[in-house]
């Protein structure tokens, strides 16, 4: 089993990453306000999962694990209707409910998710064992979209896997997060002696939380100060759908709603209206345990799935073929900031449509990504002082000049370089070539 360095995004990416994770303007009041609102709720358990799992073996129901990030304004609606909607109260009352808002102490084999999600839920048998995932990037890219209807199937879906514990145990397995070089966050290098397990309640609480982003930089951190390449499940995190060609129905738990021509789900024999029961041999609870199953499958090699359509089931296949994890769109996740900084010198880089590579004269096939941004801080600022200029358009580096797209390239370049190298590249600025030497870091 491969390492999983995957986290939930508990309190709001620090501001060098502002640009991507809009916070509330008060963010030690949004905070504070926070537990002065909850932490003698009748339902909830405020930053407290270990009394949550005991909670939870005590009474046999069902544990629900909310990881929020309170200033972070993504998902705002989401988490207002989970805390007030009265639809789900006779849902809710079903499990132990736990709110977590800060990611120190939190055990990182239990609690693997995708880091760049404001609001995520974990479900859990008290023995630990894991349920399911939830996470919505609708919600994520929308603050006022308020629909709890995904939220509540997956509800009953974790209830329903409760249920018929532990005979499901061994279809369980899969969805189990792997382990870990550290057991906690403030373990992890990059972080350890700056952060305690404890937020400082007492004095500036939002800086003594270790953010989300620094959990997923420190972890890329620890391997390349190491010479390692990075795995590419830090590059690429839990994959969505539309990385094998699926978009599913955002209020159902996973049901087609659309298959690319051909792609990867359209030469599986996928089909609109169908609805996934199993993918890899794991359970479905919600889209993101589809996208935890992708996250958990080959490199490349057929994936197995289940789908009910009509009223009979189907059996179908995946065939991955190698690199397929490349193609995700990870231009807007939190995390790919600092791996911009790596790989471009903190360029923010998009590929050129067809028609913009006419009207500057390049093929269709050959590498024309734009110089969408620049940065001009620290480690970002790296191309802007090697001569890069916003506008320009990288046509080759380091001897690669095919068609890319930005994930693409960074996933090439941060898995053969090291840092300290310097790459070759070749730019289109107006009419003119010009060749620089762009850093590694």
């Amino acid at each position: 089993m491969k390492p999983n360095f995957l986290l939930p995004l508990l309190c709001a990416a620090s501001l060098d990453s502002a640009a991507l994770a809009e916070t509330v303007k008060d963010r030690e009041g949004a905070v504070r306000k926070d537990k002065a609102d909850l932490q003698n709720d009748s339902r909830w358990i405020y930053n407290d999962w270990q009394k949550g799992f005991a909670e939870a073996k005590r009474t046999g129901k069902p544990l629900l694990v909310v990881l929020r990030c309170v200033p972070c304004m993504s998902c705002m609606g989401l988490d207002a209707s989970v805390l007030t909607s009265t639809d789900l109260t006779p849902l809710l009352d079903q499990f132990v409910c736990v709110r977590l808002i800060n990611a120190n102490a939190i055990e990182l084999a239990k609690f693997q998710f995708d880091y760049d999600l404001s609001f995520s839920t974990l479900f859990f048998n008290g023995d630990g064992t894991l349920y399911g995932r939830y996470g919505s990037w609708s919600h994520q890219k929308d603050p006022q979209e308020k629909t709890t209807v995904g939220y509540k199937r997956s509800l009953e879906a974790a209830l329903a896997v409760h249920t018929t514990y532990p005979v499901n145990k061994a279809a369980l397995v899969g969805k189990q997060g792997a382990p870990t070089p550290f057991a906690t966050p403030v373990e992890i290098p990059a972080l350890a002696g700056k952060y305690k397990r404890d937020l400082d309640w007492e004095g500036k609480v939002v800086g003594s939380c270790v953010h989300c982003h620094q959990v997923g930089d420190a972890y890329r951190a620890y391997h390349r100060d190491a010479g390692k390449p990075l795995p590419s499940e830090l590059i690429y995190p839990m994959p969505m759908p539309e990385t094998v060609g699926l978009t599913l129905e955002p209020d159902q738990v996973a049901k087609v709603k659309s298959v690319a021509p051909g792609s990867i789900a359209a030469n599986a024999g996928v089909r609109v209206g169908d609805e996934f029961n199993t993918l890899g041999g794991q359970l479905l609870l919600s889209i993101a345990d589809f996208a935890w199953a992708l996250h958990r499958a080959p490199e490349s090699g057929p994936l197995p799935a289940t789908v009910k359509r009509g009223q009979s089931q189907t059996t179908l296949t995946f065939t991955l073929p190698a690199g397929w994890r490349a193609k995700s769109d990870i231009s807007r996740r939190v995390g790919t900031w600092p791996m911009r900084a790596m790989a471009f010198g903190g360029m923010v880089l998009t590929d050129l449509t067809d028609e913009e590579r006419l009207t500057r004269g390049l093929a269709k096939d050959k590498l024309g990504l734009f110089v969408k941004g620049l940065g001009a801080y620290g480690k970002h600022a790296a191309a802007s002082k090697a001569g890069f200029r916003k506008e320009d358009v990288l046509v080759e580096i380091d001897g690669k000049s095919a068609r890319l797209t930005e994930g693409e390239l960074m996933g090439q370049i941060l898995q053969q370089t090291k840092p300290g190298q310097k790459l070759k590249a070749t730019v289109l600025r107006g009419t003119e070539r010009v060749e620089l030497m762009l850093p590694m870091q």
